[in-house]
């Protein structure tokens, strides 16, 4: 099959992996939408690209090569924005200004001074730069989550990246006659070019797809792990870590203590300010937990206005420290109630283990035994069980 053929192959198969993300695109969720326009939008670019490069020798050189290296610098570009995009990281596109210095760089040794070799070594530069870019942002995205889908789609452009320097090596090193065509099969790396191109286009949206599902997955776990008002997870997820806790705790024979936690005179917020002061009192107090929460302690919301830290590691001495560290937190920090300034004070029951809990709900309903205590006791207090 001669290497015109193979474009023509490849840019179907790449027109086709397009359409599949088109069709996918309503099912996708709003905030990933922007990323999927881009990322076909890019796949499209890099079809017509393969397009024209497969009919240049039937057209101007001057004319079409331009546009087909644009067209494929483009789809590099935008691959790399749709990987910004679907990550939410800040916009720019200062990226893109290397594409028209490209352009005019292939019309000017196609056209002007014909030379196939500053032709490709300029354009497979400015690839290069744009294949690391969208090869280093999966690489930095690893912060948010395990993916198999994104090492496949970095192992993807890596490939690009590698195959794109062994052109420079080769063209830099060695000297092409200025009139020899892309399509000349005499070498192997003009063949394989339109096989990077289908790679490119195929695999790496195929990965990108998985990206997508696995992105939904995640967010429908941490759903259901997670208070919908707090962002703290939420009582069965503080149930299930507290369990695993306890057992690791008894087996290891190491220390762990909770604390069960309740906004004092909620109701009086609710009534006196309404209930939207009275949801933004709930993260105020979640945010002020999670500030004082330490390595490896968990802090979580129950339910109403009651939440739950997970200690480790901790004696009943310290447990108590804990615990005033998290009342203080909460205590010295001013909320603000629709410009007035309000004090929120919570009362804490403080429990840790002894050789004679069976279960973490030993050590649950003795710290909230202790939570009662402290709120008979007058409130904004730490009592230990």
């Amino acid at each position: 099959m001669d290497i015109p053929t193979t474009y023509f192959l490849v840019s179907l198969m790449i027109l086709a992996n397009g359409g599949v993300l088109g069709l996918m695109h309503k099912d996708l969720p709003r905030v990933l939408q922007p990323s999927a326009v881009t990322w076909r939008i890019a796949t499209l670019l890099l079809a017509g690209g393969c397009v024209l490069f497969a009919v240049q020798d039937s057209l101007p050189k001057g004319f079409i090569l331009p546009i087909a290296n644009g067209l494929v610098m483009l789809g590099y570009a935008g691959y790399w924005h749709a990987l910004r995009q679907f990550y939410q990281y800040r916009d720019f596109y200062w990226f893109f200004i290397p594409v028209p210095f490209g352009i005019f760089a292939v019309f000017w040794f196609a056209q002007i001074q014909p030379s196939l070799m500053w032709r490709i070594l300029i354009v497979n530069a400015i690839c290069l730069f744009l294949l690391l870019g969208c090869f280093f942002t999966l690489i930095h995205a690893k912060q948010q989550g395990p993916a198999i889908s994104r090492r496949v789609m970095a192992g993807v452009f890596l490939v690009a990246v590698l195959f794109t320097v062994v052109r420079l090596l080769y063209f830099g090193f060695f000297r092409v006659s200025p009139g020899q065509s892309l399509l000349d099969q005499s070498n192997w790396l003009h063949i394989a070019t339109p096989v990077l191109f289908a790679m490119l286009a195929v695999i790496g949206t195929t990965a990108y797809l998985l990206l997508c599902s696995q992105w939904i997955s995640h967010q429908w776990k941490h759903a259901a792990s997670t208070d919908y008002l707090t962002g703290l997870v939420n009582r069965r997820t503080l149930i299930d870590e507290g369990k695993k806790r306890f057992t690791e705790a008894r087996a290891r024979k190491h220390s762990f203590a909770l604390a069960v936690i309740d906004i004092d005179h909620f109701k009086r917020v609710n009534d006196e300010h309404g209930h939207d002061v009275g949801d933004a009192a709930l993260k105020f107090v979640a945010s002020r937990l999670v500030k004082s929460c330490r390595d490896m302690e968990l802090a979580g919301r129950q339910g109403g206005e009651e939440f739950l830290v997970l200690f480790e590691n901790i004696d009943a001495h310290q447990a108590h420290a804990a615990g005033e560290r998290c009342r203080a937190a909460i205590q010295n920090a001013p909320f603000d109630a629709n410009g007035q300034t309000l004090t929120i004070t919570v009362s804490i029951g403080v429990a840790s283990l002894r050789e004679n809990d069976t279960d973490f709900h030993d050590l649950l309903r003795r710290a909230d035994q202790a939570l009662y205590a402290a709120k008979a006791s007058g409130r904004n207090r730490v009592e230990m069980a």
